[in-house]
């Protein structure tokens, strides 16, 4: 399985970016990654990797405090891509985003990060003030 993310640059505080995220391979179950959470995270310098959001197959959201309100993640099940769209952003949002796929089906768990299973390479969102 492999997940590559991408739409990160350098953008202006308040401004908008788009984060892309393709997944292709097969899983070990062979079901489809429709079936399967899919998220996004992020690790600012020198601080620990943490959840923004995650959608269900269903298409079900879920959300940090932080990102409620300004950020909307979908999915495009027939592309395999995740998305996720953010505005208003804020020089605090900068970090590398991951893309991340969890096959654990355990809703409990969906916003800590050691219950995904493939990750991506991360892409790099800065803010400027």
């Amino acid at each position: 399985v492999q997940l590559q993310a991408s739409g990160g640059g350098l953008v202006q505080a308040g401004g908008s970016l788009r984060l892309s995220c393709s997944v292709s391979g097969r899983t070990p179950s062979g079901r489809t990654f429709s079936n399967y959470v899919m998220g996004w995270f992020r690790q600012a310098p020198g601080k620990e990797r943490e959840f923004v959001a995650a959608v269900r197959g269903t298409g079900h959201t879920y959300y940090a405090d932080s990102a409620k309100g300004r950020f909307a993640v979908s999915r495009d099940n027939a592309k395999n891509t995740l998305y996720l769209q953010m505005n208003s952003l804020k020089p605090e949002d900068t970090a590398v985003y991951y893309c991340a796929v969890d096959l654990s089906a355990i809703l409990s768990t969906i916003r800590l990060s050691n219950s995904y299973d493939y990750w991506g390479q991360g892409t790099l969102v800065t803010v400027s003030s």
